[in-house]
């Protein structure tokens, strides 16, 4: 008799072999969720009270920006950026070609299909890792998304020559934009610490996700994305106006983090909680379905230091580093944080418990 792991096994090889993605559910008809999506606990409502996520005026006076972006790294670890140097064409043309890529026909978009990398490229619905501890799952298989996944810094296609066609002149403009704000944004998040505007170091977004979330006919039953915290220093988020995203307060209470239009999400990821001796708050976040009608896009770019191989070690900024606040994690290499999150489950709220020197 087949065990339930290999059970559910089959069930997402099959689903994988369909090619179709969520988006092929949808256009199947579906009307009730597939096992593979369910929630496996009580459905959660997705009604939660809004967030007014900081705002920063990224033309303002470099000191006030700078005091904007420490304070919110600090109080909730996210805000929002205006007025950033992006033009709203491209941030529009970006998302709007990650709908078009996933809303063309299934015989157009289904050749792209693989839950393996092809190249620098991934297309797919994207399993949620399970833990290795043994411990029951306590998430769906899968979340109601398909993705889009392009690295920037695979060796074997740096032209991204796999990228889809129609994806490709809108995609890497919008990566082109962003690097020079994430380079921007490393440098106030830097001072925000007091530490001088180079201390971060140079910062690349090698990994950019495209996320579209079909329309779903049961929303409480399924996830959008799991809760987790980012295992980068920071992510910046292009979002539509459908909403969904939501984080964790510090009293548990998950809030709605709505759209703005013209505005970009910056959140603080682990590595950036590490190096400043959690003066920074990596924040907790999700994606809830609010639409059973419409669909949502998102493209998300998480930005790391420059240098992350096993050769290149992290900690506290030592000038964060005091009597009364004595270093809080030991000095630690990407690969140890990425195998860490693996061994969570990844999508599990990081535990940098690991990683404690006290």
């Amino acid at each position: 008799m087949a065990s339930v792991d290999d059970e559910a096994a089959l069930a997402v090889f099959q689903f994988h072999e369909s090619r179709g993605g969520v988006r092929g559910l949808v256009e199947a008809g579906v009307t009730t969720v597939p096992p593979l999506f369910l929630r496996p606990t009580t459905p959660v409502s997705s009604a939660a009270r809004s967030m007014v996520v900081p705002s920063i005026d990224l033309s303002l006076p470099r000191s006030h920006a700078v005091a904007l972006v420490g304070a919110a790294s600090r109080s909730c670890g996210i805000f929002q950026v205006t007025n950033h140097g992006v033009p709203a064409g491209t941030v529009d043309a970006a998302l709007s070609t990650v709908r078009a890529f996933n809303e063309q026909p299934f015989e157009a978009r289904s050749p792209f299909y693989s839950a393996s990398p092809i190249g620098a490229i991934t297309y797919a619905t994207i399993p949620i890792p399970r833990p290795k501890d043994g411990q029951p799952a306590t998430a769906p298989l899968m979340s109601w998304r398909d993705s889009l996944i392009v690295r920037f810094d695979y060796p074997a296609d740096p032209d991204l020559r796999s990228l889809p066609g129609a994806c490709r002149g809108p995609l890497l403009e919008y990566h082109r934009s962003l690097t020079s704000l994430g380079k921007g944004i490393a440098g106030l998040l830097s001072e925000g610490l007091g530490v001088g505007a180079e201390q971060l170091g140079q910062v690349e977004g090698c990994l950019m996700q495209c996320h579209y979330h079909p329309p779903c006919p049961e929303p409480e039953r399924v996830m959008g994305s799991r809760e987790h915290t980012d295992g980068d220093l920071f992510t910046v988020l292009a979002q539509d106006g459908v909403g969904g995203l939501q984080v964790r307060l510090d009293d548990g209470e998950w809030v709605d983090v709505a759209p703005v239009a013209g505005a970009l999400l910056v959140n603080i990821g682990d590595v950036l909680k590490v190096v400043s001796n959690d003066e920074y708050k990596s924040v907790e976040h999700r994606v809830m379905i609010k639409s059973a009608q419409e669909s949502r896009v998102s493209i998300a770019l998480f930005f790391n230091p420059a240098k992350h191989d096993e050769s290149d070690f992290f900690g506290p900024i030592p000038e964060l580093v005091t009597a009364e606040k004595p270093a809080q994690y030991r000095s630690l290499t990407w690969p140890e944080m990425l195998n860490n999150r693996i061994d969570l489950g990844h999508a599990k709220p990081s535990s940098l418990d690991r990683f404690k020197a006290i």
